[in-house]
């Protein structure tokens, strides 16, 4: 099954320590690239969280926010250390003194300065272990809109891949027609020259223009290709590479059609492949 590899979750709890948020936002990359933003409590537990998301997601850039505020606790919070506050207050007269035009100092601006106000430090493992829970539950959340984006595509790609078998078959069916209708042109310019031509010379000049005419190896391809599209859609890997690489496999044919094409159908079913690849390129480059 196709998986997308762009989507967005975001999964917020309320806890006893705490309002705890994740926030994962992921888009198409060549590989799995994953960015954090953590407080820092949890930056050491950075190489931990990569593995979690790392077991879940295969492919893409993924941006995963985590957001922390504190549970109220009016016996700890907003501690002010006084003595600090009161220095602060000290040099400030003083320098006010120094410089009388300025304006009073705000006990706010005080409040501002670092080391003034002190929290109480938050144990990193409980926060760890509810920040861990609740990004099991935004990768849940984000694989299944990538699950779901990846239906969406396979249903594109399962309707092009359709389209390209009817194309080939059509193909091949008017082949024994374009081959005999080559056939009965050169022969004609051959009559109108108005030469004795050896019979042998002929059949082998004949068979020559058929074989380069010839394009049942490249219908056949383009049957066998579809074959594995088809397969590997159905795996449970990562296979957007895979199908990237089977595109490109499917445009060669194409193009090899459209050279050896030697009527007008021919040639316009080749362009109407390179349409279908195209349309199937695009939404591969948004695979997993």
């Amino acid at each position: 099954m196709l998986h997308s590899m762009t989507g967005f979750a975001r999964q917020s709890v309320e806890s006893s320590i705490g309002t705890l948020s994740w926030e994962l936002r992921a888009v198409n990359h060549r590989y799995l690239d994953v960015q954090f933003r953590l407080p820092d409590e949890l930056r050491p537990k950075e190489q931990a969280f990569r593995q979690q998301v790392s077991a879940v997601l295969r492919r893409g850039k993924v941006d995963c926010s985590f957001h922390f505020r504190r549970a109220f606790d009016h016996h700890d919070d907003l501690q002010i250390n006084t003595e600090f506050a009161k220095l602060i207050g000290t040099r400030l007269t003083e320098l006010s003194k120094s410089l009388p035009s300025s304006a009073p100092v705000n006990p706010i601006e005080v409040l501002r300065w670092p080391g003034v106000i002190t929290e109480p430090q938050t144990e990193t493992e409980p926060l760890y272990a509810e920040a861990t829970t609740l990004l099991d539950q935004a990768l849940g959340a984000i694989g299944a809109m990538r699950a779901n984006e990846g239906e969406r595509i396979t249903v594109m790609l399962e309707s092009r891949c359709t389209d390209i078998a009817a194309l080939a078959a059509s193909i091949r069916a008017r082949l024994p027609e374009v081959l005999a209708a080559a056939h009965a042109k050169q022969r004609e310019r051959i009559d109108k020259l108005d030469i004795d031509a050896d019979p042998s010379r002929l059949e082998l000049e004949l068979a020559l223009i058929a074989q380069k005419l010839d394009i049942a190896e490249e219908v056949d391809r383009l049957d066998s290709h579809i074959v594995e599209i088809r397969h590997v859609m159905a795996s449970s890997e990562a296979v957007g590479r895979r199908l990237d690489f089977l595109m490109q496999e499917l445009n060669r044919e194409a193009n090899t059609l459209g050279s050896k094409s030697a009527d007008t159908e021919t040639t316009k079913a080749s362009v109407e492949l390179k349409v279908l690849i195209e349309q199937m390129r695009e939404q591969i480059q948004n695979v997993e």
